[in-house]
């Protein structure tokens, strides 16, 4: 099984990769286009700044080979927020693949809330879904997130933190994690895992 990680002058990739490796894995880091149509899962990580990241998948046509892509994907973190419609984030245009509206976290309370919200967190509201498959009673995740997606449909999990977001998102073949699931202990692994037999 061939996974295609997509490159976008993205941080926290290697930390991805070697994520997948520990599970046996055989993922690549690409934005050839070929090699990520000819993947059998592809996953969209990323740490950094959304226009600055939708300026380099437009300059290699990425953004129109994301939308059209069968087989199963993962976004995660900012891989989840380019793929829902718009971010507050300089006011960017996403992938619109979620046609949902990411929203930076306004602190009701700066002494309680910190943003960025960075640390584990519960998923909570968890759906029935193959990628959700065994995970444990109240599990946690790592984030580190100054923006969230806010809640929808497609919401198959969430988070509270200041309010409920969505912490992962479903349609059709598309998933996304807001968390970090490479850095989320047996948790995050058991999610890789799922969307790798998915």
């Amino acid at each position: 099984m061939k996974i295609a990680v997509i490159k976008y002058n993205s941080g926290n990739v290697q930390s991805v990769l070697y994520a997948l490796e520990r599970l046996g894995a055989d993922a690549e880091l690409t934005d050839d286009p070929a090699k990520i149509r000819a993947a059998d899962k592809v996953i969209f990580p990323g740490q950094g700044e959304a226009s600055t990241a939708m300026t380099y998948l437009k300059a290699r046509k990425l953004d129109l080979l994301i939308k059209d892509l069968k087989q199963p994907f993962l976004g995660v973190c900012l891989g989840l927020q380019l793929l829902c419609e718009h971010t507050e984030e300089n006011d960017t245009k996403c992938l619109g693949v979620f046609p949902v509206k990411v929203k930076r976290f306004i602190p009701e309370n700066s002494q309680e809330f910190k943003v960025p919200h960075v640390g584990w967190n519960e998923l909570e509201n968890l759906t029935a879904d193959p990628l959700l498959n065994g995970l444990p009673a109240n599990p946690f995740v790592y984030y580190v997130h100054s923006f969230y997606a806010e809640m929808s449909e497609y919401s198959i999990a969430t988070t509270h933190y200041i309010h409920d977001f969505s912490a992962i998102l479903h349609r059709d073949n598309f998933w996304a994690i807001q968390a970090h699931p490479e850095k989320s202990s047996t948790v995050g692994e058991k999610l890789l895992e799922n969307f790798l037999g998915i």
